[in-house]
């Protein structure tokens, strides 16, 4: 853990995935940067996600996004400096209704204009591509080889790494308390350790960024859903390479994680909200999409799984 500077040019707090980027890129651009973080790197959201990396967005600004995150990925090892256990295998989306067939079509003219080399598929190429892939009633498929999956605590600590080398101070542990504004101007962030003195402060912090904005008057329209991921033990059978595979019209997905899979499933009637209860039949409703998706999966060992919050904002949008 760095030392709490008494001044900095520019404060990031949250040290997750956006945070440490945020501050990497900013220290090696010459800026004074401090990154706070209340508890340990990636220990919030980041350490809870399934690690999915692609370009495959409606949205022209999201697909551009994605290709530069992408691009970042891919020269990782050079820079900032870092193995990520990154697997370009793809992403290969399963279609079973006619509207959103038509609105991917739509989606990959327009990504293909902007690079990206994503195609539909029929089911047939959809097997080849993933035999352990359930296609009842699947109508067509959409795949980008570009996309895949990394480790995202690695990167984390490569971004930090690299933001640390370039002079940044990234403080662990140290909990933002308070930020004072005079006249409009934000002039200093207390913390739990000591004050740092400065202009312009990152707000970074995820699902918690709220409590955060709400210390300078701003109300962001951010929620936080519960989101739940499964992974099974050891499975000899698996092949070596598959896509991160998804159900569409259900949210069921999966890919390969080590020597078995790591698959997860969001809840369309999941309510938003810190104190919103798990549901306790999360594991039999993603079996029961399994049954046509993924239909080994229920002989396989299951060995654990984890809950983490995903930060949704009022359009759905980066």
């Amino acid at each position: 853990m760095s030392r709490l500077p008494e001044r900095a040019d520019v404060v990031v707090v949250g040290g997750g995935v956006i945070g440490t980027s945020i501050a990497f890129h900013l220290a090696e651009a010459g800026v004074g940067v401090c990154l706070l973080e209340r508890d340990e790197l990636a220990s919030g959201s980041t350490s809870r996600a399934a690690g999915g990396v692609r370009a495959q967005f409606s949205d022209p600004l999201n697909v551009e996004l994605g290709l530069r995150s992408i691009e970042a990925y891919m020269s990782f090892e050079q820079r900032p400096g870092a193995e990520i256990d990154l697997h370009q295998v793809g992403y290969l989306f399963l279609l079973d209704r006619a509207e959103d067939v038509a609105a991917f079509e739509r989606s990959v003219a327009l990504q293909n204009e902007l690079g990206v080399p994503r195609r539909m598929l029929t089911p047939a190429k959809a097997a080849e591509l993933n035999p352990l892939a359930g296609l009842d009633g699947v109508l067509a498929a959409s795949y980008c080889p570009l996309d895949g999956h990394a480790s995202p605590e690695a990167v984390v600590q490569g971004y930090a790494a690299g933001a640390r080398g370039a002079g940044a101070s990234v403080v662990t542990r140290c909990a933002v308390t308070g930020i004072d504004a005079e006249a409009g101007e934000i002039r200093r962030v207390a913390t739990s350790l000591d004050t740092v003195e400065t202009n312009v402060v990152v707000c970074a912090a995820g699902v918690w960024s709220p409590s955060l904005a709400r210390l300078v008057g701003v109300d962001l329209p951010v929620e936080p859903y519960l989101r739940e991921i499964g992974f099974t033990g050891p499975e000899a059978a698996l092949p070596e390479r598959i896509p991160l595979t998804i159900d569409f019209s259900t949210g069921f997905y999966f890919h390969r994680e080590g020597p078995g899979l790591l698959f997860g499933m969001a809840d369309p009637d999941q309510a938003p909200g810190f104190d919103a209860p798990s549901d306790r039949t999360w594991l039999e409703k993603v079996l029961a999409v399994a049954e046509r998706r993924l239909p080994t999966l229920g002989d396989m060992p299951l060995a654990g799984g984890w809950q983490g919050y995903y930060e949704v904002a009022d359009d759905h949008r980066a």
